[in-house]
């Protein structure tokens, strides 16, 4: 390493420690124009982000569930769940819920090595204390070890307008807002591709299921894609938090498709529930089940992640409702046709 990086290194550090808070803005772009970020992230989406807008090597530590792309596995993690996440969707909906009865946090925050690290940003969200880190948890670590005072940038997804104000977020907190307007016209191109192609086609009724037990609907931005994919959504509200929903309400409503990606569960974990579901006697009955049109995609790594990949998310909707008109390879990796069995 040559000597004038090392010293620009240490000026930098003894800058930024030194700095007063009224200062700081000026600081950080002092920092951006060395090139001596040091950002954690601490939800998988954000930290798709990150590295869609090119700081993958600026990244210095993740949390528990970011795995994409899978080169940041080798960064420290940082975040633990404070409940057991094995077991049935039941289960855990329990154990999570008798966590946040007793307003406690639902996740625990390594203060000690995100102190350690130094970072310079740390990316978090607001949108649900029950899917990552809330902010209250990491202004609480940050507050009580980080001597680095980063910049925290939350994230409230609840629309696609809200992913792609995020990712415009992101990349302002990280002085490169430019980056983000390329982004975000590569992915809403993509989208609205799909969506042109997708209003001629006649539009199936479809019933989103987000948790199996107890059934839950999917919500947010879910709705938006359903429409942009030729489908007409039955459950849940754009831009609105996810609904419970009872099996008697699936029923009466009696979809044209089921399409089940509980939050957090890949297409073999969600495999393992579906007798919840399929044991029921009015099963059967369904007309998705009748026609063969019941779906499982990876609702972990696609569609409960308000990120980049939402386009695949997309996709994956868009070929599933309209298999003639749109092939994009995502099926056995992104999604399955459920046939019953397990």
């Amino acid at each position: 390493m040559p000597l004038w990086y090392q010293i620009s290194v240490a000026f930098s550090s003894l800058l930024w420690h030194r700095t007063k808070s009224g200062d700081r803005e000026a600081a950080l772009q002092r920092l951006i124009r060395m090139n001596q970020l040091r950002i954690v992230s601490l939800i998988a989406s954000a930290t798709e982000i990150v590295c869609a807008l090119g700081f993958e090597n600026e990244l210095v530590g993740r949390s528990h569930e970011c795995d994409y792309p899978p080169s940041v596995k080798n960064l420290p993690q940082l975040t633990s769940p404070k409940f057991n996440v094995e077991g049935t969707s039941y289960e855990i909906d329990q154990r999570v819920k008798a966590i946040v009865e007793d307003a406690l946090s639902v996740y625990r925050v390594d203060a000690q090595r995100l102190d350690e690290l130094q970072p310079t940003h740390i990316i978090t969200q607001s949108q649900c204390e029950v899917c990552a880190v809330s902010l209250k948890d990491v202004e609480q670590a940050v507050c009580e070890m980080v001597s680095s005072e980063p910049i925290i940038v939350s994230l409230e997804p609840n629309s696609l307008a809200d992913i792609w104000a995020d990712i415009q977020r992101v990349a302002d907190a990280l002085g490169a807002p430019e980056r983000a307007d390329s982004l975000i016209n590569m992915l809403t191109a993509r989208m609205d591709a799909v969506a042109r192609r997708a209003r001629a086609l006649d539009k199936p009724t479809v019933a989103c299921v987000e948790w199996i037990e107890p059934l839950m609907a999917a919500g947010n931005w879910m709705p938006e894609l359903v429409e942009m994919a030729g489908g007409a959504n039955l459950f849940g509200e754009a831009g609105k938090h996810s609904p419970w929903m009872t099996w008697e309400e699936l029923v009466s409503k009696d979809p044209d498709v089921i399409f089940v990606s509980p939050c957090g569960f890949d297409i073999k974990r969600t495999m393992q529930e579906m007798n919840l579901l399929s044991d029921k006697p009015e099963w059967t009955r369904l007309r998705a089940v009748q026609s063969s049109q019941v779906f499982i995609a990876d609702g972990n790594q696609y569609f409960n992640r308000p990120g980049p990949r939402i386009v695949e998310s997309l996709e994956i909707l868009a070929e599933i409702l309209h298999p003639k008109a749109f092939r994009f390879g995502h099926e056995g990796a992104g999604w399955i046709r459920y046939d019953g069995l397990i």
